[in-house]
């Protein structure tokens, strides 16, 4: 998250910045802002549905299958 955060504020200048040259640099700066928005954005929602997943899977696939087994306690004796 900090890694993103510091990304997306270097590309802030560019994608408001004005001057000359900058008609050059802005589609780079919004590419770069919108790009480290929507990827931060989906990790942040997609990572923890994914363990989510798979601890009920691994919990699923733990747990053992018993069959209950009926029998005449006369037949034993």
């Amino acid at each position: 998250m900090m890694t993103t955060l510091a990304a997306l504020f270097a590309g802030i200048p560019l994608a408001f910045g004005s001057g000359i040259g900058s008609e050059l640099r802005r589609p780079l700066g919004i590419a770069m802002v919108g790009g480290l928005v929507l990827s931060q954005i989906l990790t942040l929602y997609t990572t923890p549905v994914i363990y989510i997943f798979f601890d009920r899977l691994s919990e699923r696939l733990s747990q053992k299958k018993t069959v209950p087994i009926a029998f005449d306690t006369a037949e034993r004796l």
